[in-house]
C-alpha cells in the first residue's frame, strides 16, 4: 500500500511556531474563517484537495521547503492563503500570508 494514496483522508500539522505566532495575532473573525477552512481540509482526501477550485493549490516553484521538498500554497479565506507541503497523509502549514504575492517570496 502506498504511503501517498490520493484517497487518503489529509492529516493537518499546524504546530510550526511561525504559522501559530500569525494566526494568533489575527482578530477573532479572522482566524474563524482560517480555521474553518481547516476543517473542511481536515475532511477532505488528498484528491478533492488538489482538484478544490476555492483551495487553489497552488506549487510554489521558486522555494523549496525542509529536505527540498516542493511548497505549495493554498487559500485558507478569502484574505489569506497559507504555505505548505505535504508528507505522505500529512499537510504541514508553514506560515501564512494577508495576500496572494507574499505567499511566493
Amino acid at each position: 500500500m502506498s504511503s501517498e494514496r490520493p484517497d487518503q483522508r489529509i492529516l493537518l500539522d499546524l504546530n510550526n511556531p511561525i504559522f501559530q505566532r500569525t494566526l494568533f495575532d489575527l482578530n477573532k473573525n479572522d482566524q474563524r474563517n482560517i480555521l474553518n477552512t481547516f476543517r473542511k481540509i481536515s475532511n477532505m482526501t488528498w484528491s478533492q484537495m488538489y482538484s478544490d477550485r476555492g483551495i487553489k493549490w497552488e506549487a510554489i516553484l521558486s522555494q523549496k521547503g525542509p529536505g527540498g521538498c516542493r511548497l505549495y500554497s493554498l487559500r485558507i479565506s478569502k484574505g489569506f492563503r497559507g504555505v505548505g507541503y505535504r508528507d505522505r497523509a500529512w499537510l504541514r502549514i508553514l506560515s501564512l500570508y494577508p495576500d496572494h504575492d507574499s505567499a511566493y517570496k
